[in-house]
Protein backbone atom coordinates (compact mmCIF):
# COMPACT_ATOMS: atom_id res chain seq x y z
CA UNK A 1 0.00 0.00 0.00
CA UNK A 2 2.96 1.90 1.03
CA UNK A 3 4.34 1.65 -2.29
CA UNK A 4 1.12 2.38 -4.49
CA UNK A 5 0.93 5.51 -2.22
CA UNK A 6 4.33 6.63 -3.21
CA UNK A 7 4.09 5.42 -6.78
CA UNK A 8 0.95 8.05 -7.10
CA UNK A 9 2.63 11.11 -5.60
CA UNK A 10 5.66 10.44 -8.14
CA UNK A 11 2.81 10.36 -10.56
CA UNK A 12 1.25 13.41 -9.34
CA UNK A 13 4.62 15.67 -9.33
CA UNK A 14 5.65 14.53 -12.79
CA UNK A 15 2.37 15.33 -14.16
CA UNK A 16 2.51 18.84 -12.07
CA UNK A 17 6.18 19.17 -13.80
CA UNK A 18 4.54 18.25 -17.13
CA UNK A 19 1.97 21.12 -16.46
CA UNK A 20 4.38 23.49 -15.46
CA UNK A 21 6.43 22.98 -18.87
CA UNK A 22 3.68 23.68 -20.58
CA UNK A 23 2.26 26.59 -18.84
CA UNK A 24 6.10 28.27 -19.31
CA UNK A 25 6.52 27.39 -22.94
CA UNK A 26 2.65 28.72 -24.06
CA UNK A 27 3.73 31.72 -21.85
CA UNK A 28 6.73 32.20 -23.76
CA UNK A 29 5.63 31.77 -27.14
CA UNK A 30 2.80 34.70 -25.95
CA UNK A 31 4.93 36.72 -25.42
CA UNK A 32 7.31 35.79 -28.29
CA UNK A 33 4.42 36.32 -30.60
CA UNK A 34 3.17 39.73 -28.71
CA UNK A 35 6.78 40.96 -28.76
CA UNK A 36 6.77 40.30 -32.86
CA UNK A 37 3.46 41.94 -33.04
CA UNK A 38 4.42 45.25 -31.31
CA UNK A 39 7.51 45.35 -33.92
CA UNK A 40 5.30 44.96 -36.82
CA UNK A 41 3.17 47.70 -35.63
CA UNK A 42 6.18 49.85 -34.46
CA UNK A 43 7.82 49.53 -38.08
CA UNK A 44 4.56 50.50 -39.68
CA UNK A 45 4.32 53.53 -37.70
CA UNK A 46 7.88 54.49 -38.71
CA UNK A 47 7.38 53.84 -42.03
CA UNK A 48 4.01 56.21 -42.16
CA UNK A 49 6.14 58.56 -40.17
CA UNK A 50 9.10 58.84 -42.43
CA UNK A 51 6.59 59.07 -45.78
CA UNK A 52 5.00 62.22 -43.38
CA UNK A 53 5.64 65.82 -44.87
CA UNK A 54 5.92 68.66 -41.84
CA UNK A 55 2.45 69.63 -42.65
CA UNK A 56 0.83 66.62 -42.27
CA UNK A 57 2.95 65.67 -38.87
CA UNK A 58 1.13 69.19 -37.48
CA UNK A 59 -2.13 67.88 -39.01
CA UNK A 60 -1.89 64.86 -36.79
CA UNK A 61 -1.89 67.27 -33.48
CA UNK A 62 -4.15 69.43 -34.90
CA UNK A 63 -7.54 69.11 -33.12
CA UNK A 64 -10.89 70.95 -33.79
CA UNK A 65 -14.49 70.70 -32.24
CA UNK A 66 -17.31 70.23 -34.17
CA UNK A 67 -19.93 73.05 -34.78
CA UNK A 68 -22.45 72.44 -31.96
CA UNK A 69 -23.14 75.99 -30.54
CA UNK A 70 -22.41 74.20 -27.02
CA UNK A 71 -18.81 73.11 -27.50
CA UNK A 72 -15.53 72.34 -25.78
CA UNK A 73 -12.84 74.09 -27.92
CA UNK A 74 -12.40 76.34 -30.79
CA UNK A 75 -15.32 76.19 -33.22
CA UNK A 76 -13.43 77.20 -36.81
CA UNK A 77 -16.42 77.96 -38.03
CA UNK A 78 -14.04 80.01 -40.70
CA UNK A 79 -12.21 76.95 -41.91
CA UNK A 80 -13.87 74.66 -44.21
CA UNK A 81 -13.14 71.28 -41.91
CA UNK A 82 -13.37 68.52 -44.14
CA UNK A 83 -11.39 70.17 -46.63
CA UNK A 84 -8.61 70.63 -43.74
CA UNK A 85 -9.34 66.81 -43.10
CA UNK A 86 -8.66 65.91 -46.88
CA UNK A 87 -5.16 67.88 -46.86
CA UNK A 88 -4.21 65.66 -43.64
CA UNK A 89 -4.36 68.77 -41.68
CA UNK A 90 -6.93 67.77 -38.66
CA UNK A 91 -5.66 64.30 -36.62
CA UNK A 92 -9.15 64.46 -34.27
CA UNK A 93 -12.17 66.19 -33.38
CA UNK A 94 -13.97 67.10 -30.39
CA UNK A 95 -18.02 66.94 -29.95
CA UNK A 96 -18.79 64.98 -33.30
CA UNK A 97 -21.86 62.93 -32.54
CA UNK A 98 -23.17 60.03 -34.45
CA UNK A 99 -22.55 57.27 -36.42
CA UNK A 100 -23.62 59.44 -39.43
CA UNK A 101 -21.33 62.79 -38.36
CA UNK A 102 -18.04 60.32 -37.34
CA UNK A 103 -18.78 58.19 -40.88
CA UNK A 104 -18.91 61.58 -43.25
CA UNK A 105 -15.52 63.24 -41.29
CA UNK A 106 -13.62 59.87 -41.23
CA UNK A 107 -14.59 59.45 -45.42
CA UNK A 108 -12.93 63.10 -45.42
CA UNK A 109 -9.53 61.49 -43.59
CA UNK A 110 -9.97 58.72 -46.20
CA UNK A 111 -9.54 60.94 -49.22
CA UNK A 112 -6.00 62.40 -47.49
CA UNK A 113 -2.55 61.12 -48.84
CA UNK A 114 -1.66 58.60 -46.49
CA UNK A 115 -5.49 57.95 -45.29
CA UNK A 116 -4.51 58.25 -41.47
CA UNK A 117 -7.87 57.60 -39.67
CA UNK A 118 -9.58 60.28 -37.79
CA UNK A 119 -10.06 60.56 -34.10
CA UNK A 120 -12.73 61.21 -32.40
CA UNK A 121 -13.40 62.24 -28.26
CA UNK A 122 -16.28 63.05 -25.87
CA UNK A 123 -16.99 64.36 -22.46
CA UNK A 124 -18.63 61.11 -21.21
CA UNK A 125 -18.64 61.31 -18.06
CA UNK A 126 -22.27 60.41 -17.00
CA UNK A 127 -23.57 58.54 -19.72
CA UNK A 128 -23.76 58.78 -22.97
CA UNK A 129 -27.41 58.17 -24.42
CA UNK A 130 -28.62 56.91 -21.75
CA UNK A 131 -28.04 59.21 -18.84
CA UNK A 132 -27.04 57.90 -15.05
CA UNK A 133 -26.16 60.07 -11.79
CA UNK A 134 -22.92 62.48 -12.25
CA UNK A 135 -19.86 60.71 -10.65
CA UNK A 136 -19.82 61.84 -7.22
CA UNK A 137 -23.34 60.69 -6.62
CA UNK A 138 -22.54 57.19 -8.06
CA UNK A 139 -19.12 57.61 -5.89
CA UNK A 140 -21.80 58.26 -2.68
CA UNK A 141 -23.45 54.90 -3.67
CA UNK A 142 -20.10 52.55 -3.08
CA UNK A 143 -22.03 50.76 -5.26
CA UNK A 144 -18.60 49.78 -7.55
CA UNK A 145 -20.67 47.03 -10.05
CA UNK A 146 -23.84 49.88 -10.45
CA UNK A 147 -21.11 52.05 -11.09
CA UNK A 148 -19.15 49.39 -13.65
CA UNK A 149 -22.38 48.84 -15.39
CA UNK A 150 -23.23 52.68 -16.17
CA UNK A 151 -19.79 53.25 -17.53
CA UNK A 152 -20.23 50.50 -19.61
CA UNK A 153 -23.27 51.08 -21.06
CA UNK A 154 -21.67 54.57 -21.73
CA UNK A 155 -18.67 52.90 -23.65
CA UNK A 156 -20.62 50.93 -25.71
CA UNK A 157 -23.03 53.53 -26.88
CA UNK A 158 -20.50 56.33 -27.46
CA UNK A 159 -18.61 53.63 -29.89
CA UNK A 160 -21.46 52.91 -31.33
CA UNK A 161 -21.63 56.29 -32.25
CA UNK A 162 -18.39 55.98 -33.77
CA UNK A 163 -16.35 58.04 -30.52
CA UNK A 164 -13.01 56.36 -29.60
CA UNK A 165 -12.12 58.35 -26.80
CA UNK A 166 -13.80 59.90 -23.81
CA UNK A 167 -13.00 61.59 -20.87
CA UNK A 168 -13.88 59.08 -18.18
CA UNK A 169 -13.27 57.92 -15.25
CA UNK A 170 -12.03 61.64 -14.37
CA UNK A 171 -9.68 60.26 -11.35
CA UNK A 172 -8.66 63.14 -9.61
CA UNK A 173 -9.21 63.31 -5.60
CA UNK A 174 -10.99 66.90 -5.16
CA UNK A 175 -10.68 68.58 -2.13
CA UNK A 176 -11.37 71.56 -3.06
CA UNK A 177 -14.99 72.54 -3.75
CA UNK A 178 -14.05 75.65 -5.36
CA UNK A 179 -12.87 73.17 -8.51
CA UNK A 180 -15.54 73.76 -10.90
CA UNK A 181 -15.13 69.57 -11.93
CA UNK A 182 -15.40 68.03 -8.76
CA UNK A 183 -18.62 66.34 -9.84
CA UNK A 184 -17.44 64.18 -12.50
CA UNK A 185 -15.04 62.41 -10.05
CA UNK A 186 -15.26 60.11 -7.08
CA UNK A 187 -14.57 62.69 -4.36
CA UNK A 188 -12.23 62.69 -1.76
CA UNK A 189 -11.43 59.19 -0.86
CA UNK A 190 -8.64 57.83 -2.38
CA UNK A 191 -9.43 54.09 -1.74
CA UNK A 192 -13.16 54.27 -2.96
CA UNK A 193 -11.32 56.37 -6.23
CA UNK A 194 -9.12 53.75 -6.94
CA UNK A 195 -11.53 51.40 -6.17
CA UNK A 196 -14.35 53.20 -8.93
CA UNK A 197 -11.11 54.19 -11.18
CA UNK A 198 -10.00 49.92 -11.66
CA UNK A 199 -14.05 49.32 -11.96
Amino acid sequence: MKKNFSNNKTFIYQVAIIIFILMVSVSLHAQKKRVSTDRIIDRKVDSVLKMMTLEEKVGQLTQYTGDRVTATGPLGKTIDKVEEIKAGRIGSLLNVRGAASTRKMQEAAMQSRLKIPLLFGLDVIHGYRVTFPVPLAEAASWDVDAIELSARIAAKEAAASGIHWTFAPMVDIARDPRWGRVTEGAGEDPFLGSAIAKA
